[in-house]
């Protein structure tokens, strides 16, 4: 059995300190990205636009497979049986990947992370390329990134991405205390993004920033009441495939004539600050592409720049990158430049990129918006007018469900996600806690400048049945859902910017959108699709759902409040059959013991495992 002390905070310092001696090994080539660009575009495939392509034999994060090593605050709270078996591999496959570091080919590239004077990671990737062909992800990474400026302060981060790992090895090792991660048996671009962004979210929380899975972008609309310009910054969460990415692209059909704009400053990771401003990441943006030109305008001309790096998107024979013909691969991807997000105006093209990557304080805006995107199909309303404490409650439970297209066995279940963001390293309770006191303090300090909205991207009217055959669950599609159109969720963003929207309470216990300028919601009235009894249900579930989730986070510590401000919530709601914990009790949980567990190994051992009649190597053995 595989005690603490074997993936504690001091093991990984030794494997810290080993690390740096391979680090300087004759078998690592440190190269540019002018340098990486030709070797890259060897292996690629050239579109007619004269972008290039790569394909991936893993198209997606494994998460399932990724753990963190260290401390016990750093550690899942909720590891499955397969993380438990990595953290117990996890010594012997690091003592693996310091050999195999010593012989095989690596490209070392180094950018930075962020534009600012306070905190601006400088990202060391180290890749194999015993493949020649993984040099394109160090290119495509990249592109994501700037050079380092030595006048630019930030901690060093390092990922090693070793992609010929076996895959029955495949897995993602976390050393966050250290600024280490590992990627192992994967090709997936996202690997390296993610790894470097997760270490800088982790690194911000510890400065006393917020690390947040949200978009920002800049929107300047004319006021309803007084005809005035009036300057908002919008954050954007969202799970996967909720429209981040969309809704943070999209120009809302303003009039850009009247001086109306909407500017993008990211789509992914920002540092949320206590001013209300945010840094932020990335220069290149890592965008899913199933854009549809007609919806995207902004996008769609990115991805058809010649600077545009694709990732399992389909090539066909005369060079055309065909966005919308997923049968190869439902997550296409792409490596777009910021500055390349353009929309038609008259008869130029007009850049839609703010001039920062970073999010302006509310001192220099007239307000403040955090809008959670959600994606539901059956009675929640399109949009939703929130108060501070339900703001706090829409970040603690980040919803959104599974659709019948990409998982038909999980079709209408919940999903639920701290903050939207399946990045969080250590307690998911300590993270909606920073967020609480940093909105109470600016809805304080700035009174009537924030507001919270969530948007329900997915449709209503959605019926499932749900039946037991042979002892398995089967469901199946009476109902489609009826899409909210694009045009109306523009519209609907357009209105709460401008002032123009108006709310009533509705049967979820905030208040829902009641009109909208020159659009009728009434054709996505719930009680146009259900009886009372079906809404009823579908609430019920909502609650409980919600109820059982806030009890899991509330074990990692949630502060007293946000259970009382839950309560509340599930009574406006009209269901109280039960209390959550008591305000004022231990909501703290025991950290499960790290021990094998009575499952079958799901991790082969390496053919670097030791014999048992010898002790296992420590980290301080010859690589000292």
């Amino acid at each position: 059995m595989m005690t603490d002390d074997a993936i504690g905070k001091e093991a990984c310092g030794r494997f810290y300190e080993n690390l740096q001696l391979v680090l300087k090994g004759p078998n690592i080539t440190r190269l540019g990205m002018r340098e990486l660009r030709p070797i890259a575009e060897k292996t690629g495939t050239r579109t007619k636009y004269g972008s290039y392509g790569w394909r991936s034999m893993i198209s997606s994060r494994v998460a399932p497979r990724t753990v963190y090593l260290g401390s016990p605050s750093v550690r899942l709270p909720n590891p499955s049986d397969l993380h438990l078996q990595l953290m117990n591999a996890a010594p012997e496959e690091l003592h693996k990947v310091l050999q195999v570091m010593r012989t095989l080919p690596m490209v070392h590239l180094r950018r930075q992370m962020g534009n600012n004077d306070q905190y601006n990671p400088i990202c060391n990737l180290y890749i194999s390329v015993a493949d020649p062909k993984n040099a394109r992800l160090a290119y495509m990474w990249g592109n994501t990134m700037r050079e380092p400026d030595r006048k630019s302060p930030g901690p060093e981060f390092t990922m090693i991405h070793i992609p010929e790992e076996h895959l029955l090895r495949q897995q993602v090792l976390v050393l966050p205390e250290f600024g280490i991660n590992i990627a192992l048996g994967t090709d997936y671009m996202g690997e390296d993004k993610k790894g470097f962004l997760r270490q800088a979210m982790y690194g911000a929380d510890e400065r006393g920033m917020l690390g947040l899975h949200a978009g920002t972008k800049v929107v300047t609309v004319r006021d309803a009441e007084t005809d005035r310009l009036k300057k908002y910054g919008v954050f954007l969460f969202g799970l996967t495939a909720t429209g981040k990415s969309t809704w943070s692209c999209h120009q809302l059909g303003l009039d850009h004539k009247r001086g109306e704009k909407t500017e993008v400053a990211q789509d992914d990771i920002v540092f949320l600050k206590d001013d209300g401003s945010a840094l932020g990441t990335e220069t290149g943006f890592f965008v899913k592409t199933d854009v549809d030109a007609r919806f995207q305008e902004a996008m769609y001309n990115a991805l058809i720049h010649p600077t545009a790096l694709f990732e399992n998107v389909m090539i066909e024979a005369d060079g055309t990158p065909n966005f919308l013909d997923e049968r190869l691969c439902a997550n296409g991807r792409a490596v777009i430049r910021k500055d390349k997000l353009a929309v038609r105006a008259g008869r130029k093209m007009a850049g839609i990129a703010f001039p920062s990557i970073d999010l302006p304080s509310l001192d220099e805006m007239e307000g403040l918006v955090f809008a959670f995107i959600t994606r539901r199909n059956t009675i929640m309303g399109f949009s939703q007018e929130l108060t501070r404490e339900q703001a706090v409650l829409a970040y603690l439970w980040g919803e959104s469900t599974h659709s019948f297209a990409s998982q038909p066995a999980k079709a209408g279940e919940s999903t639920r996600i701290v903050g939207t963001d399946p990045f969080i390293i250590g307690s998911r309770a300590r993270k909606v806690n920073h967020f609480y006191r940093i909105i109470m303090e600016l809805t304080e300090r700035y009174p009537g400048k924030v507001r919270f909205h969530q948007y329900n991207t997915g449709g209503i009217g959605e019926i499932l049945e749900t039946k037991e055959t042979n002892g398995k669950v089967q469901k199946t599609l009476v109902r489609k859902a009826t899409r909210v159109p694009i045009d109306l969720m523009a519209a609907i963003q357009r209105g709460d910017l401008r002032g123009t929207n108006t709310y009533k309470l509705g049967p979820l216990g905030v208040n829902r959108i009641e009109a909208c300028e020159g659009q009728d919601l009434e054709p996505y009235d719930p009680k146009r699709f259900y009886s009372e009894e079906q809404i009823l249900g579908y609430i019920r579930d909502l609650v409980e759902g919600r109820r059982r989730f806030t009890e899991e986070i509330a074990r990692e510590g949630l502060d007293p409040k946000i259970l009382e401000f839950a309560e509340r919530s599930f009574e406006s709601c009209g269901v109280h059959e039960r209390t959550l914990f008591p305000v004022g009790s231990d909501t703290k949980e025991k950290k499960p013991e790290l021990q094998p567990s009575t499952s079958p190994s799901l991790v082969p051992r390496s053919i670097f495992s030791e014999p048992k009649t010898r002790p296992p190597r420590s980290f301080h053995s010859r690589f000292r």
